[in-house]
């Protein structure tokens, strides 16, 4: 199909790159279509979206720039901590990095939505000690 076909005339012209707020609502899409029992085994993980990492992830992952990284999990999964989390500790958080997604998806032929579900997928699956399989498994579930 040709450029002209899939954007006739100035349909493309109001078209902008999605904002922090869109992210949002595709990473809250993106997480109700996983299966059940993987968003069981997250519990309350709280999704947070950053244009860039912070100069502290910056440093502690040694990154030679913000782009290098797509996003992370801060908490403890059940690989680490077992089922039951101990009273105190803050919640398990992810965050998924806006601009590196943006870049990553110019470059490649998935669509924004595969990314954005495989970067939370993996983000908080090998947290959870699920194996590449397993993660595979599971963002082919969900669609």
């Amino acid at each position: 199909m040709s450029a002209t076909a899939r954007f006739p005339s100035t349909s493309w012209a109001p078209m902008s790159a999605p904002t922090l707020e869109d992210f949002e609502v595709m990473a809250d899409h993106a997480f109700a279509q996983l299966p059940e029992r993987f968003r069981k085994l997250c519990g309350d993980v709280i999704l947070r979206i950053e244009d860039f990492p912070d100069e502290e992830v910056i440093e502690a992952m040694e990154l030679e720039t913000p782009f290098d990284i797509l996003g992370l999990f801060h908490g403890q999964g059940l690989a680490q901590a077992g089922a039951v989390p101990e009273t105190g500790q803050p919640p398990n958080m992810v965050w998924l990095y806006r601009r590196p997604i943006l870049d990553y998806w110019a470059e490649h032929e998935e669509t924004l939505g595969a990314v954005i579900t495989h970067v939370l997928v993996h983000e908080i699956g090998h947290h959870f000690g699920l194996s590449d399989a397993d993660m595979e498994k599971i963002e082919a579930e969900a669609g």
